[in-house]
């Protein structure tokens, strides 16, 4: 392959490696796992304030459509919004919502606990562990992830949940 970028003019190696670099960079945005960099600070302010500020990624499109118009009933609160700050989210998510494989299905009540790549990621997590007092419930990313507040969740960077009894450990050793 080098031979052949060389034989090419350079303008059309400076093309050819910069769409190398735009798939790559496609495919990490696409990837789930982190936040996108235009993150709005209202994203910050409205939605992280109650709960982790989850990467766009992890939902469908018309997963995020339901939950930005169902903001009067977010599940069980009223997380309602005036409507210029709805319309910049909802635009915002709409734009960096999940379009791979593993989040084309839209999950039971658009929970991301309730996806199907969730649950196969987090199969070996026994029932017991989400209702510990130190991570109350699988929306808790925070409690395991290292990272997630920043949308990272690489599997490098866990970390065993305070007060959990150790039996439960064998889930962060595969």
């Amino acid at each position: 392959m080098n031979n052949t970028l060389n034989t090419l003019r350079p303008r059309s190696r400076v093309l050819i490696l910069g769409l190398g670099l735009a798939a790559l960079s496609l495919a990490h945005a696409d990837s789930g796992r982190m936040l996108p960099r235009d993150m709005p600070a209202a994203y910050t302010a409205e939605c992280a304030s109650c709960h982790t500020a989850y990467p766009p990624g992890m939902l469908p499109a018309r997963s995020w459509q339901r939950i930005m118009t169902g903001l009067d009933k977010h599940y069980g609160t009223d997380a309602s919004l005036d409507s210029a700050t709805v319309k910049q989210l909802g635009s915002w998510l709409q734009a960096n919502a999940g379009t791979y494989k593993r989040v084309a299905e839209e999950p039971p009540q658009d929970r991301i606990t309730r996806s199907a790549w969730f649950e196969r990621k987090h199969r070996e997590i026994e029932p017991a562990v989400w209702r510990h007092a130190s991570v109350k419930s699988a929306a808790n990313c925070a409690a395991c992830h290292t990272g997630a507040d920043k949308g990272d969740y690489d599997d490098d960077n866990l970390r065993f949940p305070a007060g959990l009894d150790a039996r439960y450990r064998r889930a962060w050793n595969d």
